[in-house]
């Protein structure tokens, strides 16, 4: 059985927003960031020898907050008996959720 997991890798500190221009407002005379996420997915139940790890993964793009704990909820329970690539995962949480995930911008 394959199974499927988040793993958060930032961003952590408001330089990322400064420097990829991404929008904030004012808030009480400071600056109030949408609050984004993005890492990987872990993918375990693979051949041990397909990473040094013993998993593999996949990356995320930055995406609001908000879709990535909905997309972190989904993946929890989620297990396939083939392998499922990154878009079909997506695609399939996507429907799931019943709307497109936010993308800050697409690697």
């Amino acid at each position: 059985m394959i199974t499927y997991d988040v793993t958060w890798m930032g961003p952590v500190s408001t330089h990322w927003y400064e420097n990829n221009n991404i929008p904030y407002v004012m808030k009480d005379g400071q600056k109030d960031f949408i609050p984004y996420s993005a890492g990987r997915i872990d993918i375990r139940g693979l051949c041990e020898d397909e990473s040094r790890y013993g998993w593999s993964e996949y990356e995320l793009s930055p995406m609001l907050s908000e879709d990535w704990d909905a997309l972190s909820d989904w993946l929890y329970n989620m297990q396939t008996e083939e392998l499922w690539g990154c878009d079909k995962l997506i695609e399939h949480f996507e429907y799931w959720y019943g709307k497109k995930i936010t993308w800050v911008f697409k690697l």
